[in-house]
């Protein structure tokens, strides 16, 4: 689905996954740049040799240059993506490629480049928010331009940057930055949507706020909490921990349309969101820091950052808290349930792992488990056996919902059966 036409109009320029010169496509994350001719004329020319992610391409405007952005390590879905260009010659790349953002901690999740052709607006995660930075493309020095809540969907047209935007408290709306003829901004963001105002003027909302503490490690950690609608700081309110997926993701300021915190704060909850080890946004080091530990620093933030919120918000009952994840945060739920048994009211798990060795043999995508613990299951039998909350089922007690989808190929079902299964017989 990533795709650019050359300069010249007469090929096309695509990313797909190069299955035979990476690996078996489920163990191979190797994505190439490819060039095919419009008249499908010739069959595709492989334009990269990077092992490991290469996509979303995109020619500078004089038509000089390709740019995209490309991962380093193969079978790693969440390395970081930098900016790369490499010089066009009008039918094919010049030279060697050059990593633009080499010296910037953050991964690139889109970009789009400015009609100058000599920077590119970049959305990157950023501390809990997913903001808009200028890059220049000589220099690979990132600004922010829009700095709180989330963005996406970039476009420049007719002197103006616009985007979708949104945060914790607001359903998404275009809004548009207005540009200086060098491709600058020359002015203030202003919202060009207004087709959630009507309902969210008639909606409770939660208020917001981020707060960071010491984690895992010494590290520091950061986390949001949204408060109950109808605040009153007389009474002392529920806990929903909502612990996100990936692992390698966020729950940060957006208005998320599945794990939504305002649901639980419209339900009379807190709801509390812990960016713990493995989270994207806060350096590649934090991120790849989960590996093989999935079950260690990513469960200390969590207690820490609970036991910190709980001591800094005096409204917050301590002793009625509910943790709910999907995916990895589902495994979380696993897990807690065994190694915390007596912390929380009730669990909820929507797709999670129960069983790490059954995982890695029904999963459609083993570069991720082979990844995660550094090996195919059968080569090292213990890094998987570490955090496998199959193996704690005994002390198993804490009531439970399971969810799943039986079209989830990632986390197939049987996870969730089993489960089930190990609750029923534990009599929880």
């Amino acid at each position: 689905e990533e795709f650019a036409f050359t300069p010249d109009g007469k090929a096309l320029v695509f990313t797909a996954r190069d299955a035979a010169g990476g690996g078996g496509e489920p163990w191979s994350t190797n994505f190439d740049l490819f060039m095919v001719p419009l008249d499908a004329g010739a069959a595709p020319t492989k334009l990269t040799s990077n092992p490991a992610w290469d996509g979303e391409p995109a020619f500078t405007p004089d038509g000089t240059t390709l740019v995209w952005k490309a991962m380093a390590r193969p079978g790693y879905e969440a390395d970081r993506f930098a900016l790369v260009s490499q010089a066009w010659t009008g039918s094919g790349v010049a030279g060697e490629p050059r990593i633009v953002t080499q010296a910037w901690d953050r991964s690139v999740d889109h970009f789009v480049l400015a009609p100058d052709g000599k920077r590119a607006w970049v959305l990157a995660q950023q501390l809990g928010h997913l903001p808009v930075f200028s890059v220049d493309l000589a220099s690979g020095e990132a600004e922010p331009v829009v700095a709180q809540g989330s963005a996406a969907g970039l476009m420049v047209a007719s002197g103006r940057l616009a985007y979708v935007h949104d945060d914790l408290r607001h359903a998404p709306e275009l809004w548009t930055l207005p540009l200086d003829a060098a491709g600058q901004p020359s002015g203030e963001p202003s919202v060009l949507t207004h087709h959630n105002d009507e309902l969210l003027a008639r909606t409770k909302l939660g208020e917001a706020e981020q707060f960071q503490f010491v984690g895992g490690g010494g590290d520091t950690v950061y986390g949001w909490i949204v408060k109950p609608v109808d605040f009153d700081p007389a009474k002392r309110y529920p806990i929903a921990l909502l612990i996100h997926g990936g692992p390698q993701g966020s729950f940060g300021d957006k208005f998320h349309f599945r794990w939504n915190p305002q649901t639980y704060a419209g339900a009379g909850y807190a709801a509390i969101m812990i960016d713990f080890h493995g989270s994207t946004g806060y350096g590649q080091a934090f991120t790849d820091a989960i590996r093989g530990d999935w079950g260690g620093k990513p469960l200390d933030d969590l207690d820490a950052g609970l036991a910190h919120a709980i001591a800094t918000y005096p409204w917050l009952d301590g002793e009625r808290v509910c943790a709910l994840g999907a995916s990895y945060g589902g495994f979380m739920i696993n897990w807690i349930a065994g190694q915390r048994p007596d912390r929380y009211r009730c669990l909820v798990n929507h797709d999670g792992i129960f069983d790490q060795r059954s995982m890695y043999y029904s999963t459609e995508e083993l570069w991720f488990p082979e990844w995660e613990f550094g090996a195919p299951e059968f080569a090292d039998r213990e890094a998987f056996a570490r955090f496998n909350p199959a193996a704690h089922v005994e002390r198993w007690k804490t009531p439970m919902l399971v969810v799943h989808g039986s079209l989830d190929y990632r986390v197939p079902i049987e996870q969730g059966l089993a489960t089930f299964t190990a609750l029923q017989r534990r009599g929880v």
